[in-house]
């Protein structure tokens, strides 16, 4: 054998043996990475509204990843689709006036399952920092020394604002935009509306409750009753609903399904219907009626 087809052999036989050498120290490497107990870790996604198409796209490889999905009761069929087939799902919603799982137990699963070496996801609908009770989750989990990332999400409010094509801060009507809960617990106080509303503000009203009785509230607070309103039920999802009215109508708003979001404010005029229009040029002094109009919703 010649000295230059035995440097070829030699050469192929040193790439044969690095090549297996490098294998070698992969899998030894993959097997104490398999054989270390797993940072425990917590993900806050947010699922949106409920039309998947509307999910960030960390937000589906997050839930391709997780072990444990732990889900309001909003969150769509369509989005728990996406998540992992060998994940375990549990429903952990919190309705008003169902029994249902503490927020304690909720902290709780996410403390055992996460300390256990899960990949865990807490998976909210809309944004879980927006009246999602992330706090007191994040909380619980920082005290036990969990690392939690944040996968944000599209709000109702902002859904619902794209539904009616409504722009929250048109500076030609609105210079600021105020989101408030109108669900209190029991034993804490109102919002005082006379503080926080301009007739340039547009406020976004999350689980209204009673029409009524907020339209009545943003009224003292000095809003003319012609003040165009919105009322979107069930946002992005195929049975969603629109009623628009004026904040001194809005007491003969028909009682749409949970969950329901009310904008409140002059930068909706723009995207009403023209008959809705005329409505808003009318100064209607507020009535004490209950009474439900019949027939269809007038839909933006």
């Amino acid at each position: 054998m010649n000295c230059g087809v035995r440097s070829a052999a030699i050469c192929s036989a040193c790439r044969v043996w690095v090549s297996a050498l490098a294998a070698l120290k992969i899998g030894e490497l993959l097997l104490n990475r398999s054989l270390q107990p797993r940072k425990a870790k917590v993900y806050l996604v947010g699922a949106g509204p409920g039309d998947p198409d509307l999910l960030t796209v960390k937000a589906v490889r997050t839930l391709g990843l997780a072990d444990v999905v732990l889900h309001d009761a909003l969150v769509s069929a369509e989005v728990l689709a996406l998540v992992s087939p060998r994940a375990q799902l549990m429903n952990v919603g919190k309705r008003c006036g169902r029994k249902s799982i503490t927020q304690e137990e909720i902290n709780d699963l996410l403390l055992r399952f996460s300390l256990s070496g899960e990949v865990v996801v807490r998976l909210k609908s809309g944004d879980p920092l927006i009246f999602g009770r992330a706090g007191e989750e994040l909380d619980a989990l920082r005290r036990a020394d969990v690392e939690v990332e944040i996968v944000p999400g599209v709000t109702a409010a902002l859904a619902a604002a794209a539904s009616v094509q409504a722009s929250l801060t048109d500076r030609r009507t609105a210079d600021q935009l105020l989101v408030i809960s109108a669900h209190r617990e029991h034993g804490k106080d109102d919002p005082d509306w006379h503080s926080l509303v301009t007739s340039r503000t547009t406020v976004v009203v999350y689980m209204p409750g009673e029409y009524a009785r907020v339209a009545e509230e943003l009224y003292r607070a000095g809003l003319s009753t012609s003040t165009p309103c919105a009322v979107i039920s069930r946002v992005s999802s195929t049975g969603e609903q629109r009623y628009q009215t004026t904040l001194g109508l809005l007491h003969r708003a028909p009682t749409l399904p949970s969950p329901c979001v009310l904008i409140v404010g002059e930068t909706l005029a723009a995207a009403a219907s023209p008959e809705s229009r005329s409505l808003f040029l009318q100064d209607i002094p507020p009535e004490r009626d209950t009474r439900q109009p019949s027939g269809s919703l007038p839909e933006f």
